[in-house]
């Protein structure tokens, strides 16, 4: 199954928690939709819906803020 910015945000209410509405450019950790601990379950989900392997220097705002920010690190990094 591809990684789309829509199967980020249905699976982001079980990873988090988070109950509040979000589209693919809401801010996720900024805003605090996300804490540490999701972060943690969303990059596992990530990395078995994408097949890759996510670094820990990998893991900045500009790369996980957002689910079109999200998608576009998986997209790029299966590539």
């Amino acid at each position: 199954m591809a990684l789309t910015t829509a199967l980020i945000l249905q699976n982001l209410h079980t990873l988090s928690g988070f109950e509040g509405e979000a589209g693919d450019d809401t801010p996720l950790f900024s805003s605090g939709a996300l804490d540490s601990i999701a972060m943690i379950n969303l990059i596992a989900f990530i990395e078995q819906q994408a097949g890759i392997e996510i670094r820990a220097d990998e893991v900045t705002l500009e790369n996980f803020d957002t689910a079109a920010r999200i998608s576009r690190f998986a997209i790029e990094r299966a590539a």
